[in-house]
């Protein structure tokens, strides 16, 4: 039993225990029955309104067990560290909260696998009404705003680079490798991890087009920066123009000729 499912075993303990809990849900690679010695554990905590602003977020999560250090990320959840610096995310809300789980763009895994605690109900019926996959980019203009969003931060790494900005050419530069990866897994159809999509990319995509992907990860170098803005675009353009010629578009071909330009010098 790897050491996640021992401290999840507890959390679910817990949360039963609890009466201040109205529900609980779990999520992620577990859930889902793709984790791995590497996995996260992930929780969403709702608690009865009333009761919500006295329970102490630390205390309670220092009952799962031996914990090296806590620390309330920058979107207001709970990241744990355990020992053998295993992860966890645990995110405190309340009852009114669970309404907001069916705005989620899909569920990550079967509703039974999700749900730890639900003494009301409602948070089965949130989940059920969400879809089984996140909805894809389909229409001419879908289509373009992706495309669009890799062309931002690609233009946006060619001139902070030439600016000597090189820690901020790579910074825009991960950006640009998301939304690639985004247009990659969807022009060959592999779209299986789609909201995380640098998630499981070395085994879901082929061995070429991982090698041309990494190819945009540069050291803080300028030859390695302007080598890797070429090859992004190299990447980016086969995939603009498949995406728009399926979505029946045209490519902006002025912007291309700018990009092709720039990058083969």
């Amino acid at each position: 039993m790897l050491i996640q499912e021992r401290l999840i075993a507890r959390v679910r303990e817990l949360c039963h225990a609890d009466e201040r809990l109205v529900a609980a849900l779990t999520y992620g690679s577990f859930a889902q029955g793709e984790a791995d010695a590497h996995s996260d554990i992930e929780f969403w905590l709702f608690l009865r309104p009333e009761v919500a602003q006295t329970v102490d977020h630390r205390a309670w999560l220092d009952r799962i067990g031996l914990v090296r250090h806590v620390v309330v990320n920058e979107f207001g959840s709970h990241v744990v560290f355990f020992p053998n610096l295993i992860r966890g995310e645990f995110h405190f809300a309340t009852a009114a909260d669970i309404a907001n789980v069916a705005t989620w763009p899909a569920r990550s895994a079967p509703t039974d696998q999700m749900i730890v605690l639900d003494r009301t109900a409602a948070l089965r019926d949130a989940l059920e009404s969400l879809p089984d996959r996140p909805r894809l980019p389909t229409s001419a203009e879908e289509i373009d705003e992706l495309c669009g969003r890799f062309a931002n931060w690609l233009i946006l790494a060619h001139h902070v680079s030439q600016r000597g900005e090189l820690l901020r050419a790579i910074d825009a530069l991960s950006h640009t490798q998301r939304y690639l990866l985004w247009m990659a897994r969807l022009g060959e159809g592999r779209t299986g991890h789609w909201l995380t999509p640098s998630r499981q990319a070395e085994t879901d995509l082929g061995d070429d087009l991982v090698h041309a992907i990494h190819a945009i990860a540069p050291a803080a170098d300028p030859q390695a920066i302007a080598t890797a803005i070429a090859a992004a675009w190299a990447c980016g353009r086969v995939y603009w123009r498949k995406l728009a010629d399926r979505a029946g578009r045209g490519v902006p071909d002025d912007l291309f000729t700018e990009l092709d330009t720039v990058t083969s010098q």
